[in-house]
């Protein structure tokens, strides 16, 4: 039976500083990855987070930028591959809400929105595709959300990007996969993060009662769905979005 084991792999996770980022991040060192950890603002939580990564023994190192500014990025994963020799995972996890009605929505918090979560993912996949292709393998995991497949009163820019991501995966899947580059995404629904905190106990209970696990998922419930994806069991895996949800949706 085959087991996770990403020996020798080069993995970069953006928003790699906490929550579900730092559990991917932290998953794949586990199982024998090298780690490149992209973060924007919490340095802090980014450099615990390598002190983490590097207490287990990864080879890791942690970089700063905007992931939605096309040039940024790839002067940041030429560094990365310059670095490490080779990029083999790409996770692009980073992501924003700001969550309000549309009628109240100003065009920032629109475009924030999108540019950080959509607009970034084309960034990165655009970097390193042709990396992956001179390679001939790769895997491209994107997080996308339950709510880009059902929707949600009062997200509609996070909605709007989430979908973006799924399909922007089955698109890229189908261009890469000749190359040897699969192209999954992951759709959580409702997880202990910072995105869930404002929430209060009574709503926490609503969503809960909607999901047939009864439960919030946590972090590492993700990763390991990332770890599966970015693995040899998921060789004959792509173009698919991974619902990871408890059986909420």
């Amino acid at each position: 039976m085959t087991t996770i084991d990403l020996t020798g792999k080069v993995a970069i996770v953006t928003g790699g500083s906490r929550g579900i980022g730092k559990a991917i991040a932290l998953a794949m060192a586990q199982n024998g990855a090298s780690i490149a950890l992209v973060y924007r603002h919490a340095s802090e939580q980014a450099e615990q987070t390598l002190k983490e990564l590097r207490d287990i023994g990864c080879d890791a190192e942690a970089f700063v930028g905007d992931v939605s500014c096309f040039d940024e990025v790839q002067q940041q994963v030429a560094a990365i591959h310059e670095r490490f020799g080779h990029i083999d995972i790409l996770v692009n996890n980073a992501g924003i809400t700001h969550d309000t009605l549309l009628m109240r929505m100003s065009e920032q918090q629109w475009d924030d929105v999108i540019n950080t979560n959509l607009k970034s993912v084309f960034n990165y996949a655009h970097a390193c595709t042709p990396i992956m292709m001179r390679q001939r393998q790769g895997v491209i995991i994107n997080m996308a959300s339950v709510v880009g497949i059902s929707g949600n009163a009062g997200q509609a820019n996070y909605a709007a990007s989430k979908a973006g991501i799924i399909a922007f995966t089955k698109s890229l899947a189908r261009e890469l996969g000749s190359r040897n580059i699969r192209v999954n995404a992951i759709a959580p629904g409702f997880i202990d993060t910072e995105m869930t905190l404002s929430l209060s106990p009574e709503q926490k209970e609503s969503i809960l009662q909607r999901i047939a696990l009864r439960r919030q998922g946590t972090p590492k419930d993700v990763a390991r769905c990332a770890l599966f994806l970015a693995s040899d069991l998921a060789t004959y895996v792509t173009g698919q979005t991974l619902v990871c949800d408890g059986g909420m949706s």
